[in-house]
């Protein structure tokens, strides 16, 4: 994933898949059910399906992640959104 600086992902779940987030370059802030943290190069978190998540890069440099998806169904039309800036 390629999240260019002061973009964000919409705030969303997933019914059939879990993902893992990996970040390769920059810094990620994460929202993760009623949690919000940062991570930084070479760190890394589980989203479980059902659960809430948003990522934001609030840096002036783009963020680049390795998003890993798992489950019996991995298609893009699994998501409910809940806050999207790009009214999707």
């Amino acid at each position: 994933m390629h999240i260019l600086p002061g973009h964000k992902i919409s705030l969303q779940k997933h019914y059939q898949r879990s993902e893992h987030w990996v970040v390769i370059n920059g810094t990620a802030f994460i929202t993760k059910g009623k949690k919000q943290f940062k991570l930084n190069a070479n760190q890394s978190t589980f989203i479980k399906k059902g659960e809430v998540h948003r990522i934001e890069n609030k840096s002036k440099k783009d963020l680049i992640m390795i998003e890993v998806q798992t489950g019996e169904y991995l298609e893009e039309d699994d998501i409910k959104r809940f806050k999207d800036i790009y009214k999707r």
